[in-house]
């Protein structure tokens, strides 16, 4: 249930993504965004903050990270090569272990620190190459356990590959009978590229299937030659449904050479779907066996978004065999892409900004009475102590408030 009304005083409102913030009082009822203006008057009984110049922002969108495996690794360091593939062997030893107690409860502590920083909604992989499904299992408990303070979003990831062994397909069937939101995949790491491109067309089948939203780990490698996101794209196209498709990391698409990369552009366009980079992680996983120089490792966020597309950012991985760091605000990962993809310029700071808010909830594909500061819409929103987007990033701030369905946490 909703708390009291809220009146927030003196703040500065983000109400678009590329707009700027504009000097508004905002009234909470209902659980709802009542009104914006100014000297707006309290309802009897409202409690009212004053944000004393501060932002005024939809809250922060988590677009990947891996829940079931956060905070395993808890400053040990496990993976000495830095590599992905040395990640996926330690963590392969560690699932095995995996409990429901276990899990859960590494899982509400990340939660929580996701929530101090204001993220109110959080897409996260969970790994279905288990044969317990317990990471599964335990995700969607606690989806409906946080339901009145936050949105968490599963999809069925299978991190060994969709034909990496017998029984996967119907492990990822039975996922999403369960109640798995989005159908996962890792075409780069099937055993044959012929594996890759039939997984991808097999994510497609089941999302039609059983309805679903798609979220594929695609070509997050620094091969060249790995060139999934093609095949996504002319499935996307085919199917005519990108808005609920992401393409997850896509670093490869840093190593293509520029006429290539011209032509998957002109399709990705045509394809119209979500891009999700991860700098945090993917500037430590990769570029591993370079000499000098040694790639950034990144997908080509600035030239995805100067064409139109929608890109959001994920932090990926929370302490675990992947990245032995982090403490869950977004707004390292806007930091990180700011430098790692050269987008200095101003427009370019605010719009990794904006994938982190605005971005983010598009490739979640939350219906819009869910997202954003407007009456009617949903109320959940984060008061910064800064005037405006830049200041946000260039000091990376806690929320001085957190408000999740109307409630002022």
């Amino acid at each position: 249930m909703p708390g009291p009304s809220i009146l927030i005083r003196n703040g500065r409102v983000l109400t678009a993504p590329a707009e700027p913030a504009s000097r508004a009082d905002v009234l909470i009822v209902d659980g709802a965004f009542a009104r914006l203006g100014p000297r707006l008057t309290a309802p009897r009984g409202a409690r009212v903050i004053d944000a004393a110049g501060g932002l005024v922002s939809p809250a922060f969108v988590e677009s990947h990270v891996h829940l079931d495996s956060a905070l395993t690794d808890r400053g040990r360091c496990l993976n000495q090569s830095g590599t992905l593939f040395e990640g996926i062997e330690i963590w392969r030893a560690l699932k095995a272990k995996l409990t429901l107690r276990d899990v859960k409860e590494r899982v509400r502590r990340a939660l929580d620190m996701q929530l101090k920083q204001g993220v109110l909604y959080v897409r996260t992989h969970a790994d279905v190459s288990e044969e317990k499904l317990v990471a599964l299992r335990a995700l969607l408990e606690l989806r409906e356990e946080v339901r009145d303070r936050m949105t968490l979003q599963i999809v069925a990831f299978p991190q060994d590959g969709l034909y990496g062994g017998p029984a996967q397909l119907e492990r990822m069937e039975e996922a999403l009978r369960m109640g798995a939101d989005a159908v996962g995949g890792i075409p780069h790491y099937e055993l044959t590229r012929e594996d890759g491109v039939a997984s991808v067309h097999k994510v497609f089948e089941l999302a039609t299937r059983y309805d679903r939203m798609i979220d594929v780990h695609c070509d997050e490698v620094d091969d060249p030659q790995s060139r999934f996101l093609e095949v996504m794209a002319a499935c996307a196209i085919r199917a005519g449904n990108g808005p609920r498709v992401t393409a997850s990391h896509t670093t490869a698409f840093g190593s293509y050479d520029n006429a290539y990369a011209a032509k998957l552009m002109r399709f990705l366009d045509r394809a119209k779907i979500h891009f999700v980079a991860n700098p945090l992680i993917n500037i430590v996983l990769q570029g591993r066996t370079d000499n000098y120089p040694t790639r950034r490792g990144l997908t080509r966020v600035k030239e995805l978004w100067q064409a139109g597309l929608n890109v959001s950012l994920g932090y990926d991985c929370l302490m675990d065999p992947w990245y032995a760091l982090g403490t869950g605000n977004m707004l390292d990962a806007a930091h990180m892409a700011v430098h790692a993809c050269h987008m200095m310029g101003r427009a370019e700071i605010d719009a990794c900004y904006d994938m982190v808010t605005f971005g983010g909830a598009r490739t979640l594909d939350l219906p819009p009475q869910a997202y954003g500061i407007a009456p009617g819409r949903e109320a959940n929103c984060v008061i910064l102590p800064v005037a405006d987007r830049f200041d946000a990033i260039r000091t990376r701030p806690a929320p001085t408030r957190v408000i999740a369905r109307g409630r002022l946490l």
